[in-house]
This record gives C-alpha cells, sequence and structure tokens, in this order.
C-alpha cells in the first residue's frame, strides 16, 4: 500500500465529520424559527427536539464502539453513514410536533456511532504524535462542518432549496454518498489488516467489561457529560436568544458561525501544543475553564461582548475533542484494542446530559433570557473538576506504542 494512501483515509474520516455529522447537526438549530414557525413550537419544545436527538446516543455511541471493535472501523463506518443519511432524511416528512419528535429520535440512532469510528481509524493508521495530529485533522473537519451548516443552513440553503425539509434530504444523501465511498476503501496498512491491528476479537462483554474497569474512563464520561452539555444546550439556544435581544438572522446565525470559525483555526494549533507541553490532561482543563467563561459571558453578553464570548468559548472547542479523544486511546488500558469501546461508552454517558441540557437549560428563561447560560457554565465546571480527579499518570501511557506502522 502507497505511503499517501493513509493520508487519504484520513482525509476521508474528515468529510465523514464534515458531511455525516457536523453540518447537518448544526444547521437544526438555524432552522429552527423556520420549523417553529411552520410546526407552532414554542421555546421548551424547541428544547425538547435538539435534546431528543441525543437520546438514542446514549446506548448507540456504546454500542457503535464496540460494535467497530468487532468488525472495524471501516465497514461499521459504511454501514453507519448510510443509516445515518436515511434516518436523517426521515425528519424532513414530520407533518407535526410529535412525528417530529419521532423521527428525531430516529434519526439520533446513528450519528454518535459515526466520530466514535473515526476516532478509531485514526488510531488504526497512525500512531504517538501522529495519532494527536490525526485526531486535530478530523476534529478540525467537524469545525469546518459546524461552520457550514450554521452559516448556510438558514440564510443560503433553506432559500435555495424551497424550505427546511429539503435541505434535510439533501444531507441524507450526502451521508449515503459519504458510506459508498468508504466501501471502496482498505481496513487497515498493508501487513496491519483490522484484525491484526487490533488484536484478536474479542467477545462484546468482554470488551464492556474490560472497558468499565477502567477508573479514568468514568471520570472522562463525567468531564465529556458537563463539557459536552453546556456546548450542546449553549449552541442549539444562541441564534434564538440573539434573534430575541433584537439580532437580525443573519447576524445572529453568523455569531454561531463565528464560534465553529474561531475552533475551525485553532484546532491543530491546539493538539500540537498538547503534544509540545507533554500533558493533555492540563490543555482539557484550561480548555475547560475557557468554555465554561465563554459561556457564562453570554448570560450578560451584549453587541460586542457576545463576539467576544462566543470566540473565547469556539476557540478550544474542537482542540479540546482532538485532544480529548487522543488522551482516551492513549490510556495504557484502553489503546487501539477497546478504543472504540472505551469512546462509546464516555460518548453515551455525555449524551445523558445533552437529552436533558437543552430543555432544562430553555426553560430557565422564564426567569431571564441569559440564564440558561449560568446553567450550562455550571455544567462545564462539573467537567473540569471530573479532569481535575483524573491521576497525572493516567496520560502516561503509550506514545511509544505502536498500533500501525504510522
Amino acid at each position: 500500500m502507497r505511503p499517501w494512501y493513509k493520508w487519504y483515509i484520513l482525509a476521508l474520516a474528515a468529510l465523514t465529520h464534515m458531511l455525516v455529522v457536523a453540518i447537518p447537526a448544526m444547521s437544526l438549530p438555524v432552522l429552527f424559527d423556520e420549523i417553529a414557525g411552520e410546526l407552532q413550537l414554542d421555546i421548551v419544545q424547541i428544547g425538547v427536539i435538539w435534546g431528543l436527538g441525543s437520546l438514542t446516543g446514549i446506548v448507540m455511541s456504546l454500542l457503535g464502539g464496540i460494535i467497530g471493535d468487532r468488525i472495524g472501523a471501516r465497514r461499521a463506518l459504511i454501514y453507519f453513514c448510510a443509516l445515518t443519511g436515511v434516518t436523517g432524511a426521515l425528519r424532513g416528512f414530520a407533518p407535526t410536533y410529535l412525528l417530529l419528535a419521532a423521527t428525531v429520535v430516529i434519526a439520533g440512532l446513528f450519528p454518535m456511532m459515526v466520530p466514535t469510528n473515526v476516532h478509531k481509524t485514526c488510531g488504526v493508521w497512525f500512531t504517538g504524535k501522529r495519532l494527536g495530529l490525526a485526531n486535530a485533522v478530523v476534529s478540525a473537519g467537524m469545525a469546518l462542518g459546524f461552520m457550514l451548516g450554521s452559516l448556510l443552513g438558514a440564510t443560503v440553503l433553506s432559500p435555495l432549496l424551497d424550505g427546511w425539509r429539503n435541505v434535510l434530504f439533501v444531507y441524507g444523501g450526502l451521508a449515503v454518498l459519504v458510506a459508498l465511498v468508504w466501501a471502496t476503501t482498505a481496513d487497515g496498512p498493508e501487513g496491519h489488516r483490522i484484525a491484526k491491528a487490533t488484536g484478536p476479537r474479542r467477545p462484546l462483554s468482554e470488551s464492556l467489561r474490560h472497558v468499565a474497569g477502567v477508573p479514568s474512563v468514568w471520570l472522562l464520561g463525567l468531564a465529556m457529560l458537563g463539557v459536552g452539555s453546556c456546548i450542546q444546550g449553549g449552541l442549539g439556544y444562541l441564534p434564538l436568544y440573539l434573534r430575541g435581544l433584537g439580532w437580525e438572522a443573519a447576524t445572529a446565525d453568523r455569531a454561531l458561525a463565528t464560534f465553529h470559525a474561531a475552533s475551525l483555526i485553532f484546532t491543530i494549533p491546539i493538539a500540537l501544543l498538547s503534544d509540545r507541553l507533554g500533558s493533555r490532561r492540563r490543555v482539557l482543563m484550561i480548555a475547560t475553564l475557557m468554555i465554561a467563561s465563554g459561556f457564562g459571558l453570554l448570560s450578560i453578553a451584549d453587541s460586542l461582548l457576545v463576539w467576544v464570548a462566543v470566540i473565547l468559548a469556539g476557540v478550544v472547542r474542537d482542540g479540546f475533542m482532538a485532544i480529548f479523544m487522543t488522551f482516551v486511546i492513549e490510556i495504557k488500558e484502553v489503546g487501539a484494542t477497546y478504543a472504540g469501546t472505551a469512546v462509546g461508552l464516555i460518548v453515551s454517558i455525555s449524551q445523558i446530559g445533552s437529552v436533558l441540557s437543552p430543555p432544562t437549560g430553555n426553560s430557565l428563561s422564564l426567569y431571564g433570557a441569559g440564564v440558561p447560560y449560568l446553567f450550562w457554565a455550571g455544567l462545564a465546571l462539573l467537567g473540569f473538576v471530573a479532569f481535575a480527579m483524573i491521576r497525572e499518570g493516567s496520560e502516561a501511557t503509550s506514545k511509544r506504542q505502536t498500533v500501525t506502522s504510522g
């Protein structure tokens, strides 16, 4: 296999994050105004819809990781990308709030299985400092997708495609197309097929028992619950919050896009900084404080301060994810062998917060439009406490561990 092929795989993995997960996900908040007008939704119902997308992810994230460890990341991505596209398009047929809620639950079955196996793919094809860079690149793909989804969904694609329903149909087709491209790729580097790269196939229950017995995995799950809940709730509310303050729709959407643009610019530099500093945990703690501060500022922000707040939190968003996923894979009890199961368990824990955070935070707007951001900032601080509880030695793992010949 030619040396450039792994970089092709990395580019495809980044595009998968962008087209299958990020663009469809972040188009929804900016489309909520149009959806709410057509289906007569109130602010709490919008929060419920935004949170329901994560409901099935509680179980499916873990299952996706286990399946990826069992059958290989490439085959898992073929299935999960295709199913994400088909089920995501179903939302475009919903004529009422209840049917929209039902289709959102169905559409939430598969998207969170995709990142788990994208990062596992990085663990199969890359190692050491290149693993950190690879995770940064695919996280940058996610950031680019988030930015494009928030920037184009409501103000460009919806008018062009004649409404939010057709936007969802197009996104579904793109996900199926990505699945077809994965079907043409190789499992792993020459001489390191999936079975060899990840060790012998183990029973599903054995993989889960092994990962569940690692204390750091649970603390990382709690940390991701706090940080992920903050980001999920805060971003879903932001366009509606700014419109409520009198901002024009396009300007409100640009504020959300600015968050992701800042993330895109700094994702790779932050990941490389963690390599240089030699302590991913400390970088994660600093990033968590920046996220909490940025969302906390939004509770009192007006005009210029809004832009300061979204940039402060956005700068570290996807850099955080790149470092976090690398941290998980580098835990000595995890490695590439159990990477899918470990990441799946952590994401499953975080999805609990992603389900409850949006409607809970949105309901607090009764006490003031900015109050929800105090709640979400507090959740991020919970993540900081969880990081502080992880033993420093947990990350001093397999930086020299060779998963492949990366």
